[in-house]
């Protein structure tokens, strides 16, 4: 498999801005720190040689940013989409969310991201650097000097369980591309199932009581593209703001689990981006799998046009009395 590195994607980045197939490109912009990455649009050269950056922290999905990006300007704006991205980039388009005539895509394969708060927790604090080296990741530390970790031991949660090394969608390819996996993805949701109803309750009591409503979730979340959304109306009284009880906290949460069911496509950004390390992604999960069991296999954002099975009605179709019935076997 051919290696991705910033000086490749920079130099293909430049080759097709000057040529003329792109005007722009989204990519990763080089933040405070090494590890701290942001998405941004660069215009030239020069701008892609000073400060993108393609590395164990570019974990953005930029399928999202496509959305307002292609309403900005004439001429196509170049992406690099990770094999999960792809997903988010097919489903987007199924909803005709962004105008795939103003897009150069380029998918890129992808071992994995780090999770910069397992190396944190690993070394402590006082981190002025990281670099990665292979299957290791040096942490250049104020206290302690350098210390080495092994880069599969601080793996984000969800390229550990990765559900595709594919990716679906793209107009070039570099290097080889990969395979859908037999992920283990939904252990952690079938550890939740064996709980009981009391046990499970305060499970997300204990997670969803440290949430400050920054956001971050939805305003991420590829599958929430809602120009005007119920959490931001002043008359709905819930409108952005600091939880006023318990119950408002949850609601939100559940409102949007319910909202992106059967066009979620699990990436992950939800729990990324959370500055609470709330474990958003197993709310979504547990949909997914519920649906998979109730409808058979379905995976959003696998082909453009696809209909989710909570939209495409048949014959078929599970009946309420069954899936009560199959919720009740999974709490026994």
């Amino acid at each position: 498999m051919q290696k991705v590195t910033s000086e490749l994607l920079v130099k293909k980045a430049s080759e097709l801005l000057e040529n003329g197939t792109v005007t722009r490109v989204l990519g990763w912009k080089k933040g405070e720190f090494s590890y701290d990455l942001t998405p941004a649009v660069f215009e030239s050269g020069e701008e892609l040689i000073k400060d993108f950056v393609f590395s164990d922290f570019s974990g953005a999905n930029f399928s999202k940013y496509l959305i307002k990006e292609t309403k900005k300007a004439d001429g196509k704006v170049l992406v690099f989409l990770k094999p999960c991205d792809s997903y988010s980039f097919n489903q987007l388009l199924t909803e005709h969310r962004f105008d795939r005539e103003k897009v150069y895509a380029i998918g890129i394969p992808c071992e994995g991201m780090a999770d910069v708060d397992k190396i944190k927790k690993n070394v402590g604090d006082g981190i002025i650097d990281i670099i990665s080296d292979g299957d290791r990741i040096v942490v250049k530390t104020l206290y302690d000097g350098d210390k080495e970790i092994a880069a599969d031991d601080v793996k984000a949660e969800r390229c550990i369980v990765c559900k595709s090394k594919k990716c679906v969608a793209y107009d070039e390819l570099l290097g080889d591309n990969g395979e859908v996996i037999d992920s283990e993805r939904f252990d952690e949701v079938e550890k939740l199932e064996k709980m009981t109803d009391d046990e499970r309750f305060a499970f997300w009591q204990n997670e969803l009581s440290r949430c400050i409503r920054c956001n971050a979730c939805r305003d991420v979340c590829p599958a929430c593209t809602c120009e005007k959304c119920v959490f931001d109306n002043p008359k709905s009284g819930v409108e952005n703001k600091a939880i006023s009880d318990s119950f408002e906290e949850k609601m939100f949460h559940i409102i949007r689990a319910f909202h992106v069911a059967g066009r979620c496509t699990d990436c992950g950004e939800c729990s990324r981006v959370c500055p609470q390390g709330i474990p958003l992604h197993l709310l979504n999960r547990k949909f997914i799998k519920d649906i998979n069991e109730f409808y058979g296999e379905y995976q959003a954002g696998a082909e453009i046009g696809s209909r989710a099975p909570l939209v495409n009605y048949t014959l078929d179709d599970i009946e309420p009395v069954d899936a009560v019935k199959k919720g009740e076997a999974d709490n026994a």
